[in-house]
């Protein structure tokens, strides 16, 4: 399935992308310009595609696009974010945690610091967040809060037994290049992410009706 057929069909699954936007904009750009070209409706607030009411919060926006979207790409980076609200939780920490409450089909990217300051914290008596909040961060240019490692262990769903996980691959990356290549190895073969949706998601009618109206004009 190509782009172009995606536009004819007037149908595309739409992929919301979640992260901060501070210091990777350039990749934001390249993921964008990838899902795009596969024939995805690409949601991301970085270019202004999330849909926007006037009559929401900016969170409300949000978490409302992560209810709506058929596809869930999130992006955990050492920067936690802004637009905390009332409880301290960035948006972006919060649409991960609404993906993953309503099973939504994710796939999630998380930058190799996070990943070795969790392993360094463990190893030296900090073991999750409970560990972690005796410790205060001076600012920095490597990570700005260390809840950005609390992103990663809910999306790796650590709290749950090993026999229990599911969906919950997330994917390291040092580079804009190895975070480009994930994406375009996972969301290029359109038909496929059907299919992966259709098997594991029955219950989502909304998806199931979009991939049968796509199938019934191919």
């Amino acid at each position: 399935m190509t782009g172009e057929e995606g536009v004819q069909d007037g149908k595309k699954l739409k992929v919301m992308v979640s992260s901060t936007v501070y210091g990777i904009e350039e990749l934001l750009n390249r993921i964008y310009t990838l899902l795009t070209a596969f024939g995805y409706e690409v949601w991301m607030s970085h270019k202004g595609t999330v849909p926007v009411f006037s009559s929401r919060s900016a969170f409300e926006n949000c978490i409302a696009a992560i209810e709506n979207c058929d596809l869930f790409l999130g992006l955990i980076t050492p920067y936690y974010g802004s637009g905390r609200d009332g409880d301290g939780l960035s948006i972006t920490h919060q649409e991960l945690r609404k993906a993953i409450a309503l099973n939504k089909p994710r796939w999630l990217l998380v930058h190799d610091h996070v990943v070795f300051a969790r392993q360094l914290l463990n190893h030296t008596g900090h073991r999750g967040g409970a560990g972690r909040s005796r410790l205060s961060l001076e600012e920095n240019r490597i990570m700005d809060d260390f809840r950005v490692i609390d992103m990663y262990e809910e999306a790796i769903l650590s709290e749950k037994p090993l026999q229990e996980r599911r969906g919950n691959w997330v994917q390291k990356f040092r580079s804009d290049d190895d975070a480009a290549l994930f994406a375009a190895a996972q969301f290029s073969r359109y038909q496929e992410v059907e299919a992966f949706v259709q098997e594991n998601f029955r219950d989502n009618t909304r998806v199931s009706r979009v991939i049968r109206d796509r199938r019934s004009r191919l």
